[in-house]
């Protein structure tokens, strides 16, 4: 009797909790230009034969559709074959995907030659890559963070540790732009090193995310500012026909993420995430305590058939402080050493940040015009005494800033009728920064003091245009692009002829596999806020004075792809490039170029534009896309990147990595079980060695507490080389009203060491007092404490979608 309850209960259990292996997918078909509904298109999910043809409305429904991440194809006579991106599919939530189809008249727009996986646009037709939220939310070792993830591509250096850097071919991480659905993102990491790009966690939550595209070269003239690499993030539309709920919980932090619709012409998206690491870290007895939270935002609004507008919001607020007990009941000496170390130097920190925008949209019968306005806000305060005592007299860093950018930009792209494509477009900005800086700064000539206050408004203005076509019955393809920039800081950068930039790309097709690139360049960038905004003792923008110009970056490119089926594609590059009118440091008599993988502030000093550098290598990358179950990369870079030092002579950059090799790869199993490993090799960057002597001076030593780097000797030391294998084991349980996906993500897996520069400190008595040299009553006795990670760092995560 008990046995035939027992099975009973089973058998309920399933009936309820479970349901049929299959799911939904709706959606419509419109034609890209007209905005025209399309009925009778053929629609299929790829990889398999299941599919459908859209109604008379342009509208259609896929049904026993596999559960799980899946694309579709849509076809039609006399149009371009689309594929979609990917789109996750679970009994209770059925995706509506908006498919816009491009007729086959030799227009150019990239989903014109997306007739494989890979997206590919005449206007960068290499040196760029593209993620799926597949890729992204599977990727082992990234942990959801997106910018670990992109970690994986060529020409992108990481280092050792659990930052965000995002190095690409040899240079520095301020290098970079970002942007959400065309509205660039100034601040994308929590913590981040203001004057640079770098930080440990990122803000954009993989949850909206539905792709993201890498540019490192032939970037398109509508994205300006960038030197080393344009990253896209395109979001994800609400659904337009019922509320979704997705909610996350993991090692670091919780969220949750809603999208449905408002009304019939209005959808939204959006997320709240928070931090629960203060808690954690005091947990596992670390030195610093961090938290953050932010949130993300789209709304997007159907004003007619040819017209839509996007709103947009990002945000964070981050506070780090210090766990001062942290050596409390620590026995073991070299860890109270390194958390000694720590507290010494760590200020506490708050900062917070926003980007709010609108990106409205207006499709006429041959062309498309955009408009885009957006705000962006960042606010950085952070303190430290020595001792962390927080008398006035043991004052030795405060330090409040903000900046905040007000845009707008607009564009026309045309189509004209022997299919050339051109867009022109220009952009405002109006900008305004400020500072209140006190900080003591220790180096070899000894200590010196920076007091100042400076407000900065700036006023930028940019035209852009690019033109487009293909010839030889789209064997070859040419694009040829201008951008110029100017503002009104100085009379140098007032003028935007002394800035003009321009762009080509060719691609020739040898066969329907095989295609060779090229493309060159000249890329401008404004110098930081930190370096514009800086005043020297009398109180004047000295930068200013000193004709701060434009950094200029000159890229050459050239190589070849090839693709062996629809899912798979190999492809090699060379590239170089050339930078000039970087800014040098005065205090340092280094280029900046060598600044920005720590936390902190970059450029808050004196400079000139007199720097000189280059990068180059070449590139091997192969990638299969998930195609029945299996997918995988293999990225191998060689890059060079020198700067000259005070002396002229070109010596390694910080970033001079040499060899970059990731592999990944990942395989879907039965039963709804994934597997994924990823292998990174990153050569050992160099570094400069300490100035010992200036290090164990009392003066210097208790304004910089730690030790003085020797710049005359910069980067002649190398560190080891790094490599690290992480892991990743997904499993997914489909139930008729919700699923849950659980995983367990191992970074570090092998417990790879990477040696960093040792701490230095003052060597302690007894008594808990810092020894003084008995020979020279004016220095510390100092002693190393070893500085290495190399932990198995395992992580674990729900995720919920109903």
């Amino acid at each position: 009797m008990k046995n035939n309850l027992a099975l009973c209960l089973i058998l309920l259990s399933l009936s309820v909790g479970f349901s049929q292996n299959t799911g939904a997918i709706k959606g419509k078909v419109i034609d890209m230009q007209t905005r025209d509904l399309m009925p009778f298109v053929n629609v299929i999910v790829v990889g398999t034969d299941i599919g459908t043809i859209s109604d008379e409305d342009g509208t259609f429904v896929i049904k026993n559709v596999p559960l799980g991440y899946v694309r579709v194809q849509a076809s039609f006579l006399g149009y371009s074959t689309v594929f979609s991106e990917d789109y996750l599919v679970t009994n209770e939530k059925t995706p509506y995907i908006f498919i816009e189809l491009v007729q086959d008249n030799e227009q150019l727009e990239e989903v014109i030659v997306q007739s494989k996986l890979f997206k590919k646009s005449i206007e960068s037709p290499l040196s760029r890559q593209s993620l799926g939220i597949a890729e992204i939310e599977r990727n082992p070792g990234g942990n959801r963070d997106v910018l670990k993830v992109i970690q994986s591509l060529p020409g992108v250096a990481s280092n050792p540790g659990f930052r965000n850097d995002i190095i690409i071919r040899g240079g520095s991480p301020v290098e970079n732009k970002f942007y959400l659905d065309g509205i660039e993102v100034p601040v994308i990491n929590h913590f981040q090193t203001q004057g640079s790009t770098g930080g440990p966690v990122g803000i954009i939550n993989a949850d909206l995310i539905r792709n993201v595209d890498f540019y490192t070269s032939a970037f398109q003239s509508d994205k300006g500012n960038a030197l080393s690499a344009v990253i896209e993030f395109t979001q994800k539309d609400g659904n337009p026909e019922k509320i979704n709920t997705r909610a996350t919980i993991g090692t670091s932090d919780a969220g949750i993420t809603l999208d449905g619709p408002i009304n019939d012409k209005t959808t939204f998206i959006a997320s709240v995430r928070q931090s629960y690491l203060q808690f954690l870290f005091k947990l596992i007895k670390l030195p610093f305590l961090p938290t953050y939270n932010d949130f993300q935002l789209k709304v997007k609004h159907q004003l007619s058939a040819n017209s839509e507008i996007s709103l947009i919001g990002l945000g964070a607020i981050d506070k780090f402080r210090l766990n001062e007990s942290v050596n409390k009941n620590v026995t073991d000496e070299e860890t109270i050493k390194r958390n000694r170390y720590i507290l010494s130097i760590v200020p506490v920190q708050e900062q917070w940040n926003y980007t709010i925008g609108a990106s409205y949209k207006h499709y006429s019968d041959n062309s498309i015009q955009q408009v885009v306005v957006s705000r962006n806000e960042l606010s950085n305060n952070a303190k430290k005494y020595f001792n962390n005592t927080a008398n006035a007299s043991d004052l030795l860093l405060d330090y409040t800033s903000k900046e905040t950018e007000n845009k707008f930009r607009f564009e026309n792209t045309s189509t004209s009728d022997n299919n050339y494509k051109l867009s022109l477009g220009f952009g405002f900005e109006q900008a305004k920064y400020t500072n209140e800086t006190f900080q003591k700064i220790a180096n070899s000539e000894g200590v010196s003091e920076i007091d100042f206050s400076s407000e900065l408004l700036m006023f930028k203005y940019a035209v852009f245009g690019q033109i487009s076509k293909k010839y030889f019955n789209s064997k070859l393809g040419a694009s040829l692009g201008f951008r110029l920039d100017g503002t009104d800081y100085n009379d140098e950068m007032q003028n935007p002829l002394n800035h003009f930039s321009p762009r080509i790309s060719l691609a020739y097709s040898l066969s329907e596999k095989l295609t060779v690139n090229a493309t060159a360049g000249i890329y401008s960038q404004l110098p930081t806020y930190t370096i514009l905004g800086y005043r020297d003792v009398e109180n004047s923008l000295v930068n200013k004075n000193n004709g701060l110009k434009y950094i200029q970056a000159n890229h050459w490119v050239s190589g070849f792809e090839f693709s062996p089926n629809s899912s798979s594609k190999i492809s090699v590059e060379g590239f170089y490039k050339k930078y000039k009118n970087y800014p040098f440091s005065i205090r340092n008599q280094i280029s900046l170029a060598n600044l920005g993988a720590d936390f902190g502030v970059v450029g808050n000093e004196e400079v000139t534009s007199t720097s000189e550098g280059r990068a180059y290598g070449f590139e091997f990358f192969a990638q299969k896309k998930s195609f029945s179950g299996l997918y995988g990369i293999l990225s191998y870079t060689y890059v060079v990147s020198e700067f000259k030092d005070n002396l002229n002579s070109y010596i390694p950059s910080t970033w001079d990595n040499k060899h970059l090799l990731t592999i990944t790869g990942g395989k879907k199993l039965k039963r709804n079980w994934e597997i994924g490993g990823k292998f990174r090799l990153v050569g050992g960057r160099p570094y400069t060695p300490y100035d010992m002597d200036a290090s164990s001076e009392i003066e210097n030593y208790d304004v910089s507490n730690q030790g003085i780097l020797d710049f005359s000797q910069l980067n002649t030391e190398r560190f080891k080389t790094f490599s690290q294998l992480d892991l990743r084991i997904d499993k997914t349980w489909f139930w008729k009203k919700m699923s849950l996906n659980f995983y367990v993500d191992v970074q570090n897996a092998l417990a790879g060491e990477a040696v960093e520069q040792p701490y230095l400190i003052p060597a302690l008595d007894a008594n808990g007092n810092k020894i003084i040299d008995s020979n020279n009553s004016s220095k510390y006795v100092l002693e190393s404490v070893e500085n290495t990670s190399g932990t198995v760092l395992p992580r674990f995560g729900v995720i919920f979608d109903f």
